[in-house]
């Protein structure tokens, strides 16, 4: 039962996320940025918030980590508005790597592809 509520709960964070970046954040340095995955721990208390830019350049990236580092504390809040917890979790955002890995991937077939093409 508990896992079930976990999973409603990281569902409803991710949409509201989502929803106050979009509409509430007005930080330039978060335009692009879309929610992937959030981590939640069993007791509701703590969630790693997963994020990709469209940008994979390292300095855009930085700004986009600031600029979530500053809204923190908004996203927090207006979760605590919205989730119907005794609690609100404490939050923390992380880049997805995922997505860079997915793209390695992608990069390595095409240059087998082009390999194979060659030949």
């Amino acid at each position: 039962m508990a896992n079930y509520r976990v999973g409603r709960v990281r569902q409803e964070i991710m949409r509201e996320v989502n929803r106050i970046l979009l509409r509430e954040a007005k930080d330039p340095r978060i335009e692009g940025v879309t929610i992937t995955d959030v981590d939640l721990t069993g007791d509701l208390q703590q969630a790693t918030i997963f994020y990709s830019t469209l940008s994979d350049k390292a300095g855009q990236r930085q700004k986009t980590e600031a600029g979530l580092k500053a809204v923190t504390g908004l996203v927090r809040s207006e979760l605590g508005k919205v989730l119907k917890l005794y609690k609100t979790p404490e939050i923390r955002f992380e880049r997805d790597r995922s997505v860079d890995y997915g793209n390695r991937i992608d990069q390595l077939l095409n240059q087998i592809h082009q390999k194979d093409q060659a030949e």
